[in-house]
């Protein structure tokens, strides 16, 4: 039988331990291991019953779009490991198979809050507004199964800028930010703030990768890279403020837990700007 050579684990230099994609593989290992079933949830159902209507309804709110927001990635997220393994990025890869995992995670981590919490089973898409529809519905879907056709270092960037710095790098960090003000800051609901604690954590390995891919692609395509990621965060940008705006918008003055839109916008702001500048090279 002809050697063709295809496993790279098997050849001399065999797999390189000391790459960045690895390195976050020992990460997911030490850190990604939490079972969303074993969060105890008992103190959050007592404070969700001491919580009056608008705060109920707020939380409600942020936690569908994130349930939503985690079953998107993890329905569309499929392309990219695809990808990544057709060009034998072997340990890129083998790092890729805790995103899928770790996505699902949270997926069942909200269904379980709003199942055993919040005992909702209603309809919950009223909360998804005209932008979160585009985002998740439209261009994160789009951006991702693309790469089923067109697996171009182009498409490669448009769909990491997508998911790893819009989704994970600026909306969920102020997901995250808003969950600390309303929780954190009144010492309720401690299993929900393990959860988002934990997403946090798994997240940061995610954004980390997608910085790394990006910045693999402008080395290796120069320009082009760069011109796509400029373009596609520039895109993104609106929709991304335009959800801020749907979040806050169906509640009056003065908001629950002491939520300031404004605050909220800042911050989103600054986390783009972060990231921009990051995959960028400005800093």
């Amino acid at each position: 039988m002809a050697q063709t050579g295809r496993f790279k684990s098997t050849r001399a230099a065999g797999l390189d331990f000391e790459s960045f994609p690895m390195r976050l593989f020992q990460k997911a290992k030490q850190l990604g291991i939490w079972d969303p079933q074993a969060i105890d949830f008992r103190k959050d159902r007592e404070d969700w019953q001491s919580f009056d209507d608008v705060q109920k309804e707020i939380i409600l709110h942020l936690t569908t779009l994130f349930l939503g927001g985690e079953e998107a990635v993890t329905l569309d997220l499929l392309p990219l490991i695809r990808v990544v393994a057709e060009e034998g990025r072997l340990e890129e890869e083998m790092y890729l198979t805790s995103f899928l995992w770790e996505e699902a995670k949270h997926v069942e981590a909200f269904r379980i809050f709003l199942d055993v919490v919040a005992q909702e089973n209603s309809d919950l898409t009223r909360f998804q507004g005209d932008n979160y529809r585009l985002l998740f519905e439209e261009e994160l879907p789009g951006a991702l199964q693309r790469l089923r056709e067109d697996p171009s270092p182009v498409a490669q960037a448009e769909a990491s800028v997508t998911y790893n710095l819009i989704v994970e790098g600026v909306l969920a960090e102020t997901g995250y930010q808003a969950y600390f003000t309303m929780l954190e800051e009144a010492d309720v609901m401690p299993g929900m703030r393990e959860v988002v604690g934990k997403l946090k954590q798994d997240e940061s390995r995610h954004l980390a990768y997608g910085v790394y891919l990006l910045s693999r692609l402008v080395e290796e395509h120069g320009d082009e890279i760069g011109r796509t990621i400029d373009s596609r965060m520039n895109h993104l940008l609106p929709i991304a403020l335009g959800m801020i705006d749907e979040v806050f918008e169906p509640y009056e003055e003065p908001l629950p837990f002491g939520l300031e839109k404004a605050e909220f916008v800042n911050f989103a702001t600054t986390q783009f700007q972060k990231r921009y500048q990051r995959v960028m090279g400005g800093g």
